[in-house]
């Protein structure tokens, strides 16, 4: 009976998902006309081509950036739960940044976190 309930919730999951991309489909207009095709870039008219090349550099700066930002979302927990988790956690944890830190070597070797 446990296990009937629970097919019985993804089937309904299931049956709300595709119902509401179905009732979309029959109710969204189908052909965009005028402004709705126009390019819209903060209220301004756009200058120029929107396909303008950006240096690598900056998509690398925000990779970084996303890495160690992730790196203080798992160390924050690791730290409140420090005294519970003992030595072991504590060697994993080391570890972990160790990696990090060679990975920001290697970044600032190559040149990645050079601005201009």
């Amino acid at each position: 009976m446990d296990f009937f309930l629970v097919f019985l919730f993804i089937l309904l999951a299931g049956v709300f998902v595709f119902g509401g991309l179905i009732a979309s489909r029959l109710v969204a207009p189908h052909h965009a006309k005028g402004l709705k095709v126009k390019t819209y870039e903060c209220g301004e008219e756009p200058i120029g081509s929107g396909w303008v090349q950006f240096n690598v550099g900056y998509y690398l700066f925000g990779l970084l950036f996303l890495v160690f930002d992730v790196e203080a979302a798992f160390l924050y927990p690791w730290a409140v739960v420090f005294r519970e988790v003992g030595v072991t956690a504590l060697i994993e944890a080391g570890i972990f940044i160790l990696i990090l830190i060679i990975g920001l070597a290697y970044a600032w070797k190559k040149g990645a976190l050079e601005w201009v």
